[in-house]
């Protein structure tokens, strides 16, 4: 080992590497001795909040200052806690009014007391920090998915389930009143046949704290069947008192699509046939026309077997 260290060649080799390593030195303080500009990234934070009052947006929460100065500077800049965190006074920039804004000069001011004297801000993003809040008011909102998510063929999404399926929202009375449901953020899955759980963000709402703000949302799916029932009675609408409508058949046949596990609940008398009295008396024709009025939820494309039926009317 000795004489392979200390042969001529790696003499020479070990003698390369250690100038290569001063020369690299040397290099690194000249250019750490010269003038840059870098941007540095700020963390920033409301403090001194009062007890009841809440934030309904959050500020930016990072300032981006563009520094010059030496070298080493900017690194100790970058690379160390050197500038900590902005802290903005919550009383000093209240405008009483819900809202509270930081504008640039005073944004310079709390990064310059953090700098060495040789260093200068050329530019600091964004030009203001802007924040609003309100006294604790609040309402409660369901909450509703929002985007594209499809099953795959022959399958439906039989039921929504939202844990938690309401939210808490903070925000000014205007906007308190005008919210009706919260959203999440568009959602985007498709082809799926077991129950789908999907634990995503609510979508962002200007100048509105939502609590919380991310749910999960499990969609159940169902195998689409076609199906027919029978017997579902035939009302008469706008019948006047002592006249009885007799349709012939009495009873209407519905064709109907829905899941597998809701047709074995299913009854003729969830699904309402009427016919119109006043509909008759202008017409006076032989049959009379049937209306498939209301179907259970989760049922599609349900149509009337037969439209029309003979009809007699008694009590004339």
């Amino acid at each position: 080992m000795r004489n392979f260290l200390f042969s001529n060649v790696n003499k020479q080799f070990l003698i390369f590497m250690i100038f290569l390593f001063l020369s690299g030195i040397f290099w690194l303080i000249i250019t750490l001795n010269e003038t840059f500009e870098q941007e540095i990234k700020i963390p920033a934070r409301v403090v001194g909040i009062p007890k009841n009052v809440v934030l309904t947006s959050v500020p930016v929460d990072t300032v981006r200052v563009t520094i010059r100065d030496k070298g080493w500077l900017i690194a100790v800049y970058l690379y160390t806690d050197r500038l900590g965190t902005i802290q903005i006074p919550f009383k000093i920039y209240d405008h009483g009014r819900g809202t509270g804004t930081i504008g640039t000069n005073d944004l310079k001011r709390m990064v310059e007391q953090r700098l060495e004297l040789s260093s200068k801000i050329t530019a600091v993003k964004p030009d203001h920090l802007a924040f609003s809040y309100n006294n604790g008011e609040c309402r409660r909102v369901p909450v509703r998915w929002a985007g594209r998510v499809i099953p795959d063929q022959l399958y439906f999404i039989s039921d929504v389930e939202y844990l938690p399926d309401s939210v808490e929202i903070y925000a000014s009375r205007e906007k308190l009143d005008s919210i009706r449901a919260v959203y999440t953020e568009a959602l985007n899955y498709v082809n799926f046949r077991d129950t789908l759980t999907v634990n995503c963000q609510l979508a962002y709402i200007p100048d509105v704290k939502v609590v919380p703000d991310r749910v999960q949302i499990r969609f159940h799916t169902d195998v689409l069947t076609e199906e027919t029932i029978s017997n579902v009675p035939i009302l008469c609408l706008n019948l006047p008192e002592g006249k009885v409508l007799r349709t012939f058949p009495r009873f209407a046949k519905v064709h109907f699509v829905a899941g597998v596990s809701q047709i074995r609940s299913l009854r003729a008398e969830d699904f309402v046939v009427v016919a119109d009295y006043h509909e008759i008396a202008e017409s006076h024709k032989e049959k009379c026309n049937l209306y498939l009025r209301e179907v259970p939820h989760g049922v599609s494309r349900a149509v009337l077997d037969t439209k029309q039926v003979d009809y007699l009317i008694e009590g004339e």
